[in-house]
């Protein structure tokens, strides 16, 4: 007889979020997350207690999916966050840290979560609203004419990843390059890609000097030095594009396993003989078809790559899986699964094959006719700071596209979080009645919870000092300035502070200030986005506006979602 364990029964816990443990846990990864934000945030060294692979990062996808998290309502945090990240790339750490605050705060409110949730449902329709008009001051137009703002944009997603490890001249050359990889990557034709750009394939190259780095159109092949000699054929005569045949079956010769089943050969006749005629059949048929370029998912048989060779025919083996949609896309050719399936409508074409020499490796260079494919060689100095800076180079590169559909950017280094806080204390002084009524709350409890909400947003600005500085806004913009630790207490601010976050707006006289998350009269705030300003600023720091925009919608839903959890029932078998 078997044995049968006993079931245990579910465990329910009650309001899960009222809990000190919940409470010091989410206080805990609030801490570390908002310990990575910014050019100035602090690295995180994930490992696992058990051993593997060590990381250094403050990514947010790196480190959202590797902190272990137990409990059921931060599981729910946590993967509403990667989830925005992997749709957006950018913006998962301000989505996570206001989401912390907001729940931080609106927890000690002596307010029912009935009430302060469609309050802070509306508050955020006012924030995306306001985003969304032409009144906005926190925004700026993209103008696709010049480079200036995508460069600037760029260089503000490099250099919030740290772990890229990057100069200041290093941030400037990777990041033309990656502009440069995105112009690559727009397709001529409607259509193209998933998402309607093409593909940027990264080459690694670590051990190197970042300014190494470089981008081409087309796709990069590494190939041993020398494996070229007797791949590629002498000078081509002509011009006219190559014909090209994509296999992704293996040519190799080798018998597929036949299961259970038998493979019958009749007397005097070698297996090995016959499947041989058949790939040099194929190579005939290739000749004869005019095929320059042959390329093959897996292995050639040796045989049939020296018979190729022998007639000009270019072969390319082992390429890998990760490439194929992007050889596809490129040479226009359908993969051929099984020789038997060739036919001329398979073929696709190449403008050239050439070699590429970035020491100490050698590659082949396909360039396409007309294709929305590049690859860039990205250096660095280790396989670590690698592995973050393709990671900074892929959200640069999301960030483009987004951008290219919305074209608007929103002012970085916290002045948007600021200056919206500005915008609905001064927006809500005086909140009609209807609106009240709408919500079902009282004038008091309205009040709280936009108070909070507004702190919330100022906090996630204030989470960019790190040094132990006050953070300030102002009374005409509502923009965020930092002010070193240093500074005497009875000194005037003013004599400290040169520049805003966002670097846009400049110290002048007549500027009045107010400690971040201080007590203050409100005030509407102005617009300081100029074509002037925005020209004539040095490096400013800018964030993506698609992304901010969901990123800020998706925290204030994860915690209404969050507060609203009357019960938590785990199953412990």
């Amino acid at each position: 007889m078997s044995r049968a364990d006993v079931r245990k029964l579910s465990l329910c816990t009650r309001e899960p979020l009222s809990q000190e443990t919940v409470g010091h846990a989410l206080s805990v990864f609030s801490k570390i997350v908002g310990s990575c934000y910014g050019p100035t945030g602090r690295l995180k060294l994930l490992h696992n207690g058990m051993g593997g692979y060590v990381r250094t990062t403050s990514h947010s996808s790196a480190l959202l999916g590797s902190l272990c998290v137990t409990h059921p309502a931060l599981k729910l945090l946590t993967a509403s966050m990667e989830h925005h990240v992997s749709r957006f790339g950018d913006g998962g750490l301000f989505a996570a840290l206001l989401c912390c605050s907001l729940l931080g705060g609106l927890r000690d409110l002596s307010v029912a979560s009935r009430t302060h949730v469609p309050i802070c449902q509306h508050l955020s329709s006012q924030c995306l609203g306001y985003l969304a008009s032409e009144a906005c001051g926190c925004k700026i137009p993209v103008d696709f004419s010049s480079s200036k703002i995508l460069l600037d944009l760029v260089r503000s997603v490099l250099t919030s990843k740290r772990g890229g490890m990057l100069s200041r001249k290093e941030a400037d050359h990777i990041g033309s390059l990656v502009l440069k990889a995105f112009l690559l990557t727009v397709p001529q034709k409607a259509g193209t890609g998933v998402a309607g750009f093409g593909k940027c394939l990264y080459v690694p190259m670590k051990e190197k000097r970042v300014l190494d780095s470089s981008v081409c159109p087309g796709l990069l092949i590494e190939t041993p030095e020398f494996h070229l000699a007797r791949t590629l054929p002498g000078r081509r005569a002509t011009s006219s594009p190559i014909r090209t045949a994509l296999f992704c079956t293996s040519l190799s010769g080798d018998v597929s396993d036949s299961g259970d089943g038998a493979v019958i050969i009749h007397h005097g006749v070698s297996l090995e003989a016959a499947v041989l005629d058949q790939l040099l059949s194929l190579g005939q048929r290739m000749v004869q078809d005019g095929v320059g370029l042959v390329i093959c998912q897996k292995v050639i048989h040796p045989a049939l790559k020296q018979y190729l060779k022998e007639n000009q025919v270019v072969a390319v083996e082992r390429v890998g899986v990760a490439v194929m949609e992007s050889l596809k896309e490129m040479t226009g050719c359908q993969a051929v699964a099984s020789p038997q399936l060739l036919s001329p409508a398979c073929y696709g074409s190449l403008k050239d094959l050439q070699t590429q020499y970035f020491a100490p490796k050698w590659f082949l260079h396909l360039i396409p006719e007309d294709s929305a494919v590049c690859s860039l060689v990205l250096c660095n100095r280790n396989e670590t700071a690698w592995d973050e800076l393709k990671l900074a180079c892929q959200t640069a590169e999301r960030v483009l596209q987004l951008t290219a559909k919305d074209p608007w950017v929103l002012l970085g280094g916290g002045c948007t979080e600021t200056h919206l806080s500005a915008y609905l204390r001064h927006q809500n002084a005086d909140v009609p009645r209807s609106t009240l009524e709408d919500l079902g709350c009282s004038r008091l409890e309205f009040q709280l919870v936009a108070d909070s909400f507004c702190r919330s947003l100022e906090s996630v600005a204030g989470w960019l000092e790190h040094d132990n500085g006050r953070v300030l806004t102002d009374m005409t913009w509502g923009h965020a300035w930092s002010v070193p630790p240093d500074v005497p207490g009875h000194s005037p601010w003013s004599d400290f502070v040169v520049k805003c976050g966002c670097g846009l707006c400049g110290n002048r006289e007549g500027l009045q200030w107010r400690v971040l998350q201080g007590q203050s009269c409100p005030f509407p705030p102005q617009s300081c986005v100029s074509e002037s300003s925005v020209t004539s600023a040095d490096r400013p720091v800018l964030d993506c506006f698609t992304a901010k925009c969901n990123g800020l919608q998706v925290a204030v839903e994860t915690a209404g979602l969050l507060l609203d959890l009357a019960f938590v029932v785990e199953d412990q078998n």
